[in-house]
């Protein structure tokens, strides 16, 4: 008896699910075609991302060829162009170029360059912090407090790896103005920031030691 219920059971179970299958057919169609277009589109996306960046590679190692080659005036729109394309391993290389080999002297546009990275590049959080420590390092010499800080002010309100770094350039900043009272401050808190740089503690101890003890 309970075999035959079974029987029943599993033939009922069968025949409403063919049924669900004839009423249901256009939409799993539909649904099928989607999840394959879907799928196409993926892999699709991902050989345009790898072919965009093995081009923008290409184009990067092609820059600095041209520049060994003493061809400066040649590579400046191609690294321009390379930081516009936001990659998250070559722009900000492009941009490190620039400044370290002094291929433009436009403050505003090294610091526009340097909101592309911080602002519409994917990048990971620390790499986007050492940008930021490394726009404030650019500026340091011809900038205010004022704007310093609010360069510094994600890094100086977080638990960054680079926050020891961002304390101990203005603590510089404020000693090289005379303003050593300010300068203190900051040096202290590196002192007793959690797990701050070896080097940097170390600078900051000797400074307030050496400079600024009581």
């Amino acid at each position: 008896m309970d075999e035959d219920t079974s029987i029943i059971d599993n033939r009922t179970r069968n025949e409403r699910i063919k049924n669900f299958i004839i009423n249901n057919k256009k939409k799993l169609i539909s649904l099928i075609i989607a999840f394959i277009i879907l799928i196409i589109s993926f892999y699709s996306y991902q050989i345009y991302l790898d072919k965009k960046r093995e081009d923008i590679s290409n184009r990067y190692n092609s820059a600095i060829i041209e520049y060994e080659a003493a061809n400066k005036s040649k590579i400046i729109p191609i690294l321009r162009d390379i930081i516009d394309a936001k990659d998250a391993t070559y722009s900000p290389l492009a941009l490190y170029f620039i400044i370290d080999n002094n291929l433009i002297n436009n403050k505003e546009e090294i610091n526009s360059f340097f909101d592309i990275l911080i602002d519409k590049t994917s990048l990971d959080i620390e790499i986007k912090n050492l940008i930021i420590y490394k726009k404030a390092l650019f500026n340091a010499d011809q900038t205010n407090e004022i704007e310093l800080l609010n360069i510094l002010n994600p890094l100086l309100n977080s638990d960054s790896v680079w926050k020891s770094h961002a304390l101990y350039l203005v603590a510089e900043f404020f000693y090289s103005k005379g303003e050593k009272q300010k300068s203190k401050d900051f040096f202290e808190k590196i002192v007793s920031t959690e797990n701050p740089n070896t080097d940097i503690l170390t600078s900051a101890k000797r400074r307030l030691n050496r400079d600024l003890s009581d």
